[in-house]
Order: structure tokens, then sequence, then C-alpha cells
């Protein structure tokens, strides 16, 4: 594998780093909005904002390590910019998770500490799975979202692109999220959602 520059040096950004040097791979530097402001993070060298990837795109893998909690808007624009500039994206897998060789991990995806994918379990392109997720067999996992940590996703359900399932959220087996919700943390889901929002509760219910 390339060599792999990170966009975002924040929270998130920390700790993709514990994974990357985990997994026994090479991090170039940090590309920040905030970039006049830092110069390293977690001694990696901010080489610079955003705008300036398309001059990395022939040497290095991308991994997007800004956080998504509110929405997806931002991951989802840096995503573009790098596709749009021929980049290619670095999937990333902790060496103390476990991916069944029967699911699928999309490009771009970080799966981290002891997060498990059971078997023809599908999870898209740019999605945070966290540390402690579990994500059951056959489930899908639309791009762009985040599995946060301990969050857990029953046999058999769905959950649509931008959405994110906080902190030890459990979804029902079989039920499906549709696209742009966030799941408070420790929320339970027990039926389908179908219209896009902000949830929380035992059971979960739409508050925004």
């Amino acid at each position: 594998m390339k060599d792999i520059i990170l966009i975002g040096g924040g929270g998130h950004c920390k700790s993709a780093i514990e994974v990357i040097e985990s997994a026994g791979l090479v991090i170039a530097g940090i590309l920040d909005k905030r970039a006049d402001e830092m110069e390293s993070v977690l001694g990696y060298p901010v080489l610079g904002n955003y705008d300036d990837l398309s001059q990395y795109v022939d040497k290095y893998l991308f991994l997007i390590t800004v956080g998504n909690i509110k929405n997806a808007d931002v991951r989802v624009d840096i995503y573009n910019h790098i596709i749009k500039s021929g980049g290619s994206m670095a999937t990333i897998i902790s060496p103390f998770a476990h991916v069944s060789k029967h699911a699928q991990i999309g490009e771009g995806t970080i799966v981290m500490h002891n997060a498990c994918i059971n078997a023809e379990a599908k999870v898209g392109n740019n999605v945070i799975v966290n540390t402690f997720a579990n994500i059951e067999h056959d489930c899908f996992v639309d791009d762009f979202c985040h599995i946060s940590t301990g969050a857990m996703l029953n046999g058999g359900s769905q959950v649509g692109k931008r959405s994110f399932l906080g902190s030890g959220s459990v979804v029902g087996q079989y039920i499906s999220i549709c696209s742009d919700v966030v799941v408070g943390a420790g929320g339970a889901v027990c039926g389908d959602i179908t219209e896009k929002g902000i949830y929380a509760g035992v059971p979960v219910k739409r508050i925004k």
C-alpha cells in the first residue's frame, strides 16, 4: 500500500492514527483547514489545507479523518473532491478488529479496534466503524455513515447514507433506517425509520 495522507487533524484523526500505526502502515502527513495554526498531530506534520490535496494524488492514498456527528456533509465534500482530483482512498482495518472473509468493505472506510463485521455484511464507502461497534450478518451500511463506539446492528439491518448511530445504540434485526438519520447514544431502534431526522430514546422517537 502507498503511504497515506490524512485529511482532518482533530480528535477522530488521533484515533485513526492509532489504528493505522497498529496496522503497520505509513502516514506521510495531514491536511487540515487550520493548517496555519497547526504544525503536527501526534508527531505527523500538517502539510497544508484541504485545497492542497491535488498535489499529492499521484503519490499517496487518502483517508478522511474528519469526524461525523451532526452530519456527514464535510466528509462527503472532501471525498468528492478527492475523487474529482483523481485521488484514491485508503481502506483501513485494525488488526484488532474482526472482519469476516465473507464481508465487503468499501473504499475510504476505517474499521477501528475491536469492531466486528460479520458474514455477508456490506459496508459502503467512506464509513467510520468505530471502536467496539458490531455489524452483524447480512447488514448493509451505506456510504458516509458513522457507526459509533459500541453501537450494535443486529442481523439483516440496513442503514442509509450519511447516517450516524451514536455510542451504545442498538438496531433490531432486519430493521431499516433511511438516509440522513441521527440516532442518539443509547437509542434503541425497534422499528423502521423512514423519515430523516434526529432520534433518541428507548425505543427511539423523532425529536427533531
